[in-house]
């Protein structure tokens, strides 16, 4: 498989954002963002790039609000994300002191820290509007919605804010079918297990079982840096999977049944009852979607 990275780097590591308010910053303010951005340190006027960016920003954000909240069917209630509860977004002027200024890895282009409802990035990053910032609100709304205490597995936490990077979606349904085909899906199970967060080495080799399209067990040698992108693919896979078979309203139900305690497989049973029984049910009607989707 074509190496094919997603923004694994963005959200394994959920830091701090306090390193953000060091600087002298202006600010935009929209209905539910506050977008803070630094143009004299990129020699520009308020007029200039920065504040043309920083626009751009937040009304990307209110846009994406919108359409997140719909997509998960998110209960919207009276003054949520607004007023003095508005996520506040900080544009650093340029990757170098994004970079030194937050203490994030070289590698990283953005990060939210859930707590204090903070997003971080930097002034016209490629990757940013189109895909930095729905999935990084993604992660908040969702985590609004579910909060902290159930069992929110990491795999559905990252699906979902893959799924709203929408410009991906064909893309990513290209990837799963080229690893369906080559019968090189993780089992569901091994899913629910895996917590990529605890990969300290990226030369590592790691062996998983997997079932075949025949229904034969087998197992698959990965690279550290292939099992990250077949999990973070299989992951917005799954949940694209619910929420396009069976609709929001039901994927906000299994959502609601997480945040209220009930382990995976009871609240996929609970939010699915005609169609999901167990977690090898959901497998196999997620591979039987594949097979249709070809």
């Amino acid at each position: 498989m074509k190496n094919f990275r997603l923004l694994v780097f963005l959200s394994i590591f959920f830091c701090t954002a306090a390193a953000a308010r060091a600087l002298d910053w202006q600010e935009l303010k929209g209905e539910h963002f506050i977008v803070y951005f630094n143009p004299s340190e990129q020699g520009t006027p308020p007029q200039g790039a920065g504040i043309d960016f920083a626009k751009e920003v937040l009304h990307k954000a209110e846009l994406y609000y919108q359409r997140i909240a719909s997509d998960l069917g998110y209960p919207r209630y009276s003054e949520f994300w607004t007023w003095d509860k508005r996520v506040r977004i900080f544009i650093y002027p340029d990757h170098e002191s994004y970079i030194k200024s937050t203490g994030y890895p070289e590698w990283s282009h953005g990060m939210a820290e859930y707590k204090t409802k903070e997003i971080v990035s930097y002034s016209l990053s490629e990757t940013f509007l189109d895909s930095i910032l729905p999935h990084e609100m993604t992660h908040l709304i969702f985590r609004d919605f579910v909060g902290f205490k159930g069992d929110i597995p990491l795999w559905l936490d990252e699906g979902v804010a893959q799924w709203e990077e929408s410009e991906k979606r064909e893309e990513i349904k290209s990837k799963i079918r080229e690893l369906y085909d080559k019968d090189s899906l993780l089992t569901v199970s091994d899913i629910m297990k895996l917590d990529i967060r605890n990969l300290k080495r990226m030369d590592g080799l790691h062996i998983r079982p997997i079932v075949t399209k025949k229904g034969e067990k087998g197992v698959l040698f990965l690279t550290s840096d292939n099992l990250l992108n077949t999990y973070y693919i299989q992951s917005v896979s799954l949940v694209g999977f619910l929420i396009q078979k069976y609709g929001s309203d039901s994927f906000a139900e299994f959502c609601r049944s997480l945040r209220d305690g009930k382990p995976v497989e009871q609240a996929l049973t609970s939010a699915y009852p005609n169609h999901i029984h167990s977690l090898e049910e959901f497998e196999e009607n997620w591979r039987k979607y594949l097979e249709e989707q070809a």
